[in-house]
């Protein structure tokens, strides 16, 4: 039986939080709580691990509330618009040293990784370097880590794991392409 405790209102406490699955929403989620916590006046750094050159939504916004929010995409798109898993090794490797200066700079509030499960579930970074990092992050800290697959230890770690499922997709069942506004 899990007790309750319930803790000082007053004091933060930095979340560890995954958003996975193979249905729609885990980026958007991630980014409405980055938007929630800027609006707070809240400090937050968005790591994007795949995307890169588009043009999205969210970074067009996210440019429009800086300081708060932060957005740097430092993808080269998924491995199969690459073709090159070792480009796609280096650059999350890259993508991952970035982040972990940023992690531990004390500067933020928040951080999310978006995409980052897929780097994991792809061995593209070193599980265990990152979960030891995570585990070792500032303690008011808030982590929002975004994308399919995420590993047990990730989720083992987590305060809070959502897991996101298709039921239906328009692309799945119509043949329809990424729509602007929906998917970027």
């Amino acid at each position: 039986m899990v007790t309750f405790v319930p803790l000082d209102k007053t004091k933060r406490k930095g979340l560890i939080m995954v958003n996975t699955g193979d249905g729609k929403g885990k980026t958007t989620a991630a980014m409405g709580m980055a938007y929630r916590a800027a609006g707070n006046k809240m400090k937050v750094f968005v790591l994007q691990f795949i995307k890169g050159k588009w043009k999205t939504g969210e970074k067009k916004i996210a440019d429009q509330l800086v300081p708060n929010l932060e957005i740097v995409p430092m993808g080269d798109g998924f491995t199969w618009d690459t073709k090159n898993p070792e480009q796609d090794k280096a650059t999350a490797m890259k993508t991952w040293l970035a982040g972990k200066e940023k992690l531990m700079s004390g500067d933020y509030d928040m951080m999310v990784f978006d995409e980052i499960n897929y780097a994991l579930s792809y061995n593209f970074l070193p599980e265990e370097e990152i979960i030891d990092t995570f585990k070792n992050k500032p303690e008011k800290l808030h982590i929002v880590c975004t994308g399919r697959n995420a590993p047990q230890a990730l989720i083992d770690i987590a305060d809070l794991v959502t897991e996101m499922k298709c039921i239906k997709h328009p692309y799945k069942e119509q043949g329809i392409p990424a729509q602007k506004g929906i998917e970027f």
